[in-house]
């Protein structure tokens, strides 16, 4: 590893903890949707979760180039590269690592998805945005979902597609690798001593409480995992700081979800 990657990933594990809680704003065209609750106004949004102080922020590279500037330089920013649906009728990379490096990002982020016979073209696109990344010392982290096509695509969590999102991380050169949790610490501590590089789990579907997002979380921490990329459990809460501060104490301090939710109710903010 080159020094340049090297303190690009210092910054963005660089809690204590060595572990990473990051917030992703980058929710377009892969959800189909239209804009959830919570991303409706993403400067605003992007105010609100920096009174919690996220480990990273993820977003596009039109947000980042127009909402970045207040907070640039003060945490990593990730850019993201892929928009994808989960059908692959879109599939197509928005951004490229000579684009990232003018905007300040700490690292690019690939999104794709397995189990179709697209899989090959989606590896292929990865490879080379890592191949692209080389020469500026741009980490890539790879968020990778495995789906099923049976009654409609979606995407699944069963260790035997994880592992294998994992593999193919590892094989296109990913430097951090972002997989959905097999909702089992053993089972994910399992996948995850089979990688040399980090891995660290998605935040998956909006739970139906906070303290559920934050008690899947713990199992996360407790397999061993990195940390976690969080969307929805986040902005999508009522109060998108508080829950920022409450995963922190459960990813960092190692809390439970209960203590954890109870710490981030009193904390101050600014």
């Amino acid at each position: 590893m080159g020094l340049g990657k090297q303190i690009r990933l210092n910054r963005i594990f660089g809690n204590p903890s060595g572990r990473l809680c990051s917030v992703a704003v980058d929710h377009l065209v892969s959800y189909q949707q239209g804009l959830p609750q919570g991303l409706t106004n993403v400067p605003e949004t992007i105010a609100t979760l920096m009174k919690g102080k996220p480990d990273a922020i993820t977003m596009y590279k039109g947000m980042a180039e127009h909402a970045w500037g207040p907070y640039a330089g003060s945490i990593p920013l990730i850019i993201t590269s892929i928009a994808f649906t989960l059908d692959d009728t879109i599939m197509h990379q928005l951004a490229r690592p000579s684009e990232c490096i003018p905007l300040g990002a700490d690292a690019i982020s690939a999104a794709i998805t397995l189990r179709s016979s697209r899989e090959g073209d989606y590896l292929k696109m990865l490879a080379g945005i890592v191949e692209e990344a080389r020469p500026y010392e741009l980490p890539v982290i790879a968020h990778i979902y495995p789906r099923d096509f049976r009654n409609g695509p979606r995407i699944v969590h069963d260790p035997e597609n994880i592992l294998w999102a994992v593999r193919c991380g590892i094989e296109c050169g990913a430097d951090v690798i972002k997989v959905p949790y097999t909702g089992s610490p053993d089972t994910f501590r399992e996948i995850i001593a089979t990688s040399p590089v980090p891995v660290v789990a998605a935040g998956g579907p909006k739970a139906d409480s906070l303290l559920e997002a934050l008690r899947l979380m713990a199992g996360v921490i407790q397999a061993g995992a990195r940390g976690a990329t969080i969307g929805r459990n986040i902005w999508g809460d009522p109060d998108p700081a508080r829950a920022l501060l409450a995963f922190k104490h459960v990813i960092h301090d190692g809390l439970s979800a209960a203590d954890a939710l109870t710490q981030s109710e009193t904390a101050p903010l600014p």
